[in-house]
């Protein structure tokens, strides 16, 4: 029977940054948890990232992850809106890695790929499939479920790579 490992999967947003946990037990995952963190409206940039780290940091202590994953940021038209992102985005880095955790990174295609089998999969399709592969997770929102994918795709990636070990160990 393999280690189950508790992995948190984070779909980060200036806005609304999304978060899920899954259990992985070898390829059985579980679904533990999910939500969006949204920032107060009108809250200046500063304090909005103080959100997201405040409730990044409360779901680690609260669903104790042994790994975490984060999306990375696509290229952004506008150059505004990009770095608004990469802030959320590192403050979504940060938070696991304070606790300790190791910290994925995955692309956003690949992210679908390993959730829907291709990378151009729209945020319906990923919803889908991720109501398919954690049925108990019910209605959720779209950011919950794009960090529920980066989870899975986290799972899929480590599984693969403990595989790779065990063989050249052998």
């Amino acid at each position: 029977m393999s280690a189950v490992i508790r992995i948190l999967g984070i779909d980060p947003g200036s806005v609304a940054t999304g978060w899920g946990v899954i259990d992985c037990a070898g390829t059985r995952l579980s679904y533990v948890a999910s939500g969006v963190i949204r920032t107060k409206r009108g809250a200046k940039p500063a304090q909005k990232l103080v959100q997201i780290f405040d409730g990044l940091t409360a779901l680690l202590g609260e669903h104790k992850p042994n790994q975490s994953a984060v999306e990375e940021t696509f290229v952004n038209a506008n150059p505004r809106d990009a770095l608004v992102l990469g802030q959320a985005r590192g403050v979504a880095l940060l938070a696991p890695a304070m606790a300790g955790l190791s910290v994925a990174e995955y692309a956003a295609n690949s992210v679908k790929k390993s959730v829907v089998g291709r990378g151009h999969a729209d945020k319906k399709q990923v919803q889908s499939m991720i109501r398919v592969l954690l049925p108990k997770c019910g209605e959720i929102k779209s950011d919950e479920a794009d960090a529920l994918a980066v989870a899975i795709c986290h799972a899929h990636h480590a599984g693969h790579n403990l595989m790779i070990k065990r063989q050249k160990a052998s």
